[in-house]
């Protein structure tokens, strides 16, 4: 009998199945009697698709005679028998495989269907009787005994030997353990030694944990200092002068320009560095926006529509009189040829700075166009339309929007609904740019095929017609948030997609403005020219540039001339 560990495929296979096998034998003897087994059920399978007296059946017929010795032989090979067994069983499946061949050869000639062959038949069941013996008779008459003394002589002297060895590896390992104490002892001492030295440790650790919270009690006071530095009334900005040249100013909140480069520098970088260089010694300044926040007048209130004829003229005044920059221009009140009224600022110079961009059904709206005009152009920051771009704003509920504006004055989308913070306001614009790209195209009731989106965007455009015949669309995100729509209705279906198509075309490249009160548009018309127009943030076109400029940096110019003109500015009807 095997005693090694079973290895090998057909083990591995009987691991997993059967269970963990202890022998080789135990493995090799389930596998005959499986192989056995299959060869009687193929055996009667062939037996039923042949015809008699035929080399095929015969086939069948030998694969059956095979079934029953091989399925013995696999017993016995498996159980714990005496190697005596095993080999008496493995010449009876001999005998059966010859028997087996030399049916095979005789047939269908040398074989009766009633009496068979003598030969065969005196092969197999020799070969049969011989399996039997193996696996019932020998076991019982074989002396057991003998085997298990000499079996039991041989395990002792192995186990004698084996104690030798032990006792010699014990001495060798009582040696070890004595010396191993002895170091036990060495480190026993060096503990003691590094407690005393970390009992030190924490005492100096008490100390400069002392003087750390002295250290962060210094760096607040200081943090605090630079966070009232932080709160500058100025900004930089960085700006492009009529020769094209860089520079850099100050300005102050209420218009005024602080300090300025004095000179135009060869780079955008060379200006960078020279504005560095200034911050450095004028910590709380920032950089690029204009972001000067002012107290809105009570008089905003009429953001809501326009006012009526008969209501009472506004007095044109600042809130405080001793604050309003100087000016060197004018405003011009006046009704043009379609009776009208409109406004213009003028430069001393005879340069007309800015228009009122419409005209108005009356003096009083005119001057509360004006009025509205002045309150929020010092506030007012930049930004550029090229050729569309976000602005983020606070409506009259005090809740923080976002609306996508073309250069031709539409607004192309907007959010849709408010948001308690800009953060917030942010976070849904960022959405859109993210998913408008992308995104599907859904039509109500299957009247056209919806068009697919990427696989990218989270969100699809939902065209409909509202319940007063107008079309609108709106972006609605996968978690079923509605993050943009139209803000306006459309004439047609088509018109729509046509809108769906330009905000999707424009919203994920569209720079982002944060404004306040109003902002300023700065962009290029259709003439390839640069204009400028401040938006109030309802919506409202407060006036616009009036004229085009040659170039943006010449836009930005006459913006700043008119940041600094307009809060000052007297008006003259005429």
């Amino acid at each position: 009998m095997s005693q090694k560990n079973p290895s090998g495929p057909l083990a591995d296979v009987y691991e997993g199945r059967i269970g963990t096998p202890t022998t080789d034998d135990e493995v090799r003897g389930y596998w005959l009697f499986a192989v056995g087994v299959l060869c009687g059920a193929l055996g009667v399978v062939v037996f039923s698709l042949t015809t008699a007296a035929t080399g095929p059946r015969s086939v069948g017929y030998a694969l059956v005679a095979l079934s029953p010795p091989l399925a013995m032989l696999g017993a016995i090979v498996r159980f714990p028998l005496r190697r005596s067994a095993t080999l008496l069983g493995g010449l009876g499946t001999l005998l059966t495989l010859v028997a087996v061949v030399y049916f095979l050869a005789v047939f269908p000639g040398g074989w009766s269907t009633s009496t068979g062959n003598p030969v065969v038949n005196a092969l197999y069941a020799a070969g049969i009787v011989l399996i039997g013996l193996a696996g019932a008779v020998v076991p019982m008459v074989t002396d057991p005994v003998r085997e298990d003394y000499e079996r039991m002589r041989t395990e002792s002297t192995a186990a004698t030997a084996t104690a030798a060895e032990t006792s010699d590896e014990l001495d060798t390992v009582r040696e070890e353990l004595d010396a191993t104490e002895a170091e036990l002892d060495t480190v026993r001492e060096e503990l003691d030694a590094t407690e005393a030295e970390l009992d030190t440790v924490r005492e100096e650790l008490d100390a400069t944990e002392a003087e750390l919270e002295t250290v962060r009690e210094d760096r607040r006071t200081a943090e605090a200092a630079v966070e009232s530095l932080r709160a500058s009334k100025a900004r930089f900005e960085l700006f492009e002068d009529a020769d094209g040249r860089p520079r850099w100013r100050l300005r102050h909140r209420n218009g005024n320009v602080i300090a300025t480069s004095g000179q135009g520098y060869s780079s955008r970088g060379k200006a960078q560095q020279g504005l560095h260089s200034v911050r450095r010694n004028a910590l709380g300044a920032g950089l690029l926006r204009i972001e000067t926040p002012v107290e809105e007048a009570a008089a905003v209130a009429d953001d809501d529509g326009p006012e009526p004829e008969d209501a009472e003229e506004p007095d044109v005044a600042f809130p405080d009189e001793t604050a309003a920059p100087e000016s060197r221009a004018t405003f011009e009140l006046f009704a043009d040829d379609a009776d009208e009224w409109r406004f213009r600022l003028r430069h001393d110079n005879g340069n007309v700075l800015g228009d009122s961009g419409e005209g108005y059904a009356s003096k009083s709206n005119a001057k509360r166009a004006l009025s509205r005009l002045r309150d929020h152009v010092a506030a007012a920051d930049y930004l550029r339309i090229d050729p569309a771009a976000f602005e983020v704003f606070r409506d009259a509920a005090g809740e923080y929007r976002w609306r996508l504006v073309h250069e031709n004055g539409n607004v192309l989308a907007d959010s849709g609904e408010g948001y308690a913070s800009r953060q917030k306001a942010q976070q849904g614009l960022d959405s859109v740019r993210a998913n408008a790209a992308g995104a599907g195209v859904a039509f109500p009731d299957g009247d056209d095929e919806d068009r697919a989106g990427d696989g990218e965007s989270k969100a699809t455009f939902d065209v409909y017609e509202d319940g007063g015949g107008t079309w609108r669309w709106r972006l609605v995100h996968d978690n079923g948030n509605v993050i943009a729509d139209s803000g306006e209705g459309y004439a047609s279906k088509s018109n729509a997609t046509d809108a769906v198509e330009r905000a999707s075309e424009y919203a994920p490249d569209a720079s982002a403005l944060v404004a306040g009160s109003a902002a300023f548009e700065i962009y290029e018309d259709a003439g390839e020219e640069w204009r400028w127009r401040l938006r109030h943030r309802n919506g409202e076109i407060l006036a616009d540039s009036g004229e085009g400029y040659t170039s943006r940096s010449d836009a930005v110019e006459a913006v700043t001339r008119v940041k600094a003109n307009a809060m000052g500015a007297e008006t003259v009807e005429q």
